[in-house]
């Protein structure tokens, strides 16, 4: 039974600009794939990523290359063994298992093992910027329980500091994207402590993080640069406290729940977390989120327009999928 495949390159505004330490920018180019047979169709996203030698006309390639795979059964166990980790497979895997449920009428998160998809709270990111404009940042949006804070490296000190101040009330996510530098390290660990943040993603350089080893830490650090797929997470052990899973990283839900599985019985704590995309990338995401111990799925609530129907926001809650957007 054949499955037809179509590729589509969407943009999507931001609603202003986003700031990492990477850079900055204005809108997002997301990746679409839908897969058909017999009148239904499965879709998904994923979002290339530069920082992982992705781009977005080699990833739409990607997905177009697995067409005359598609003439014959493909599982999506089978996937992982054809293609590779990271966005295209990611929007052919989560496609295949939206089809699946469309088919089937079995609800995607049954199959992946929940009697239940319940409504998750999300963190809410503030971009990069000079310590004047994140604490004014961080008072608009002193609400929220849960804030992700986006850090640089020289200057970090009085960006969490300034945080605070605007948002006293507010657990504090900081994530450094690989900014920090060794002797930076004891200095931002201490002013994180200090601010009784509740987590530091990925301060180091995803090759440089061997300085983890054995470092004396009050907050809990979690890899994402580092964390891609379940073979390589014995080598996290002792440098972190925590991964992120990234749908985009793993290729797909099929792999983050065999990552999720790894990490709890490694001892990890498990952050669900995304790249900047619509509802429809957040929305298999929310699955591994039902047990997920921090969960930062905001991308939909940074872009200027999102997909009709996209997932529900209510605040910093967000609420599973309408059967018409995924799953």
């Amino acid at each position: 039974m054949t499955i037809a495949l179509n590729v589509a390159v969407e943009r999507y505004p931001i609603a202003g600009t986003f700031t990492i330490s990477r850079g900055s920018r204005t809108e997002i180019l997301v990746v679409k794939a839908t897969l058909s047979r017999d009148g239904v169709t499965g879709q998904a996203e994923c979002v290339p990523y530069p920082r992982y030698g992705e781009s977005v006309e080699g990833v739409a390639e990607a997905i177009r290359a697995i067409e005359p795979r598609l003439q014959r059964p493909l599982s999506r166990q089978d996937l992982l063994g054809i293609m590779p980790a990271g966005a295209a497979r990611n929007a052919v895997d989560c496609a295949l298992w939206d089809l699946d449920a469309k088919t089937s009428g079995v609800p995607a998160y049954k199959t992946f093992g929940l009697t239940d998809l319940a409504p998750v709270t999300t963190a809410f990111t503030l971009s990069l910027g000079d310590p004047r404009a994140m604490e004014k940042a961080a008072r608009v949006a002193a609400g929220r329980p849960l804030l992700k804070v986006k850090l640089g490296g020289d200057g970090d000190e009085e960006r969490i500091d300034a945080v605070r101040r605007g948002a006293p009330d507010a657990a504090l996510i900081v994530d450094a994207n690989e900014a920090w530098r060794d002797d930076l390290l004891d200095r931002l660990l201490a002013a994180a402590e200090k601010a009784g943040v509740g987590l530091i993603e990925q301060p180091l350089p995803a090759g440089e993080d061997d300085a983890l080893l054995g470092c004396s830490h009050a907050v809990p650090i979690c890899a994402d640069e580092s964390a891609h797929t379940a073979d390589r997470i014995d080598g996290l052990i002792g440098k972190y406290d925590a991964i992120n899973i990234k749908l985009d990283k793993t290729g797909g839900l099929t792999e983050a729940q065999t990552l999720a599985m790894a990490a709890r019985e490694r001892g990890f704590r498990v952050m669900v977390g995304c790249m900047l995309g619509t509802s429809l990338g957040m929305a298999p995401a929310l699955l591994i989120a039902q047990d997920a111990d921090y969960v930062d799925l905001d991308g939909p609530l940074l872009l200027a327009r999102d997909r009709d129907p996209g997932l529900r926001y209510d605040g910093s809650t967000v609420f599973p999928p309408d059967p018409r957007l995924w799953g």
